[in-house]
């Protein structure tokens, strides 16, 4: 059972890892830094869309409209780290 939690944790570093790279992304496409008419980068971005917008949406719904900042994948981050803590605190305790 504590392996199972382990890989849920790990899954959710990897998460974070993807919320930052399309954090960064959309920057770097909002700059026009990268073109998004490339084919690597466009498949890039509409993965990075993909995996992180089912769970952004929800909380961008519940934020304020704070004027073209968007700090949903922020709050994102808080609340993936708060639940690895819970799992690192209350389930696995011993893990080294």
């Amino acid at each position: 059972m504590k392996a199972l939690f382990i890989v849920i944790s790990y899954a959710l570093t990897f998460y974070i890892y993807l919320l930052i790279a399309a954090a960064v992304l959309s920057w770097l496409i909002a700059f026009n830094v990268v073109n998004v008419r490339n084919q690597f980068v466009g498949m890039v971005a509409d993965f990075l869309y993909r995996i992180t917008e089912p769970a952004l949406r929800p909380i961008r719904n519940f934020l304020p409209n704070l004027g073209g900042i968007d700090i949903s994948p922020i709050i994102l981050i808080f609340i993936i780290i708060f639940i690895q803590l819970v799992i690192g605190m209350y389930i696995i305790p011993n893990v080294p």
